[in-house]
């Protein structure tokens, strides 16, 4: 990538991106660091060499599970204009593309129990803009069953276990939902609907591919070829 490419990415100038490069000026934050990590898409070890390089301690290293592999980093540097994102069992972003950015905001930037998509759902009102108000509550039903899967493999003291407990104290649509016992629910179709603060609405396929301990899945998103949503899709992610 360019320089005023990864910068952009970062959300810093590039004249400081540059200065970054050179060595000039004073030692980057953490947070600046963790940014262009994400921004270049790098591995673990990677991650931590460009810490250190800067003299700063690397962040505490996640789980296995969470470390993203080689290989679907790899096939992410191939798809960087493609919407596509890396979710662990219990739906935290663990790497997603630049044109997933620009789709869905930077999802990587929660931290605790909100990391998880399920979590912020019933936690965060405010992110369910993005998603058309006649299909909430079939997402609400889908978030659900997709916890319940996870929290019966993995158990009560799990990461599942924790964001159950939580929600289950904090929201009542969640406990009532977690009461039904619904498990397997997945759109048919495999098609979510998506409302772009800039674009509007959009409808769009999205794919699954699950390691094999299932403990990470890579989505992929795209639009149907020669429509309207391909062409704003191609349009957005232009911008990146």
């Amino acid at each position: 990538m360019r320089r005023e490419e990864v910068a952009a990415l970062a959300d810093v100038s590039a004249d400081y991106y540059a200065r970054i490069e050179q060595g000039r000026g004073a030692v980057p934050s953490g947070k600046v660091l963790g940014a262009l990590a994400r921004a270049l898409l790098l591995g673990a070890e990677e991650r931590d060499h460009l810490f250190r390089l800067a003299g700063r301690l690397p962040p505490e290293r996640a789980s296995r599970a969470e470390v993203v592999s080689d290989g679907v980093r790899r096939i992410l540097e191939r798809l960087r204009d493609t919407p596509c994102v890396v979710f662990s069992s219990v739906a935290e972003t663990l790497a997603q593309t630049p044109a997933a950015v620009v789709l869905l905001g930077d999802t990587t930037a929660y931290s605790g129990l909100s990391r998880s998509a399920v979590h912020r759902w019933f936690a965060l009102p405010d992110v369910r803009e993005r998603c058309p108000a006649e299909d909430r509550r079939k997402q609400s039903r889908a978030f659900v069953s997709e916890l319940r899967e996870v929290y019966t493999r993995e158990g009560s003291r799990s990461r599942a276990g924790l964001i159950v407990s939580d929600l289950l104290d904090r929201s009542e649509e969640f406990a009532v939902l977690w009461d039904a016992h619904e498990i397997g629910l997945r759109a048919e179709d495999d098609v979510r609907r998506f409302v772009h603060p800039a674009a509007g609405l959009l409808t769009l396929r999205y794919e699954v591919l699950f390691t094999d301990d299932r403990s990470q899945a890579l989505v992929v998103y795209t639009a149907a070829p020669g429509s309207r949503d391909e062409k704003v899709l191609r349009d957005l992610t232009a911008l990146e």
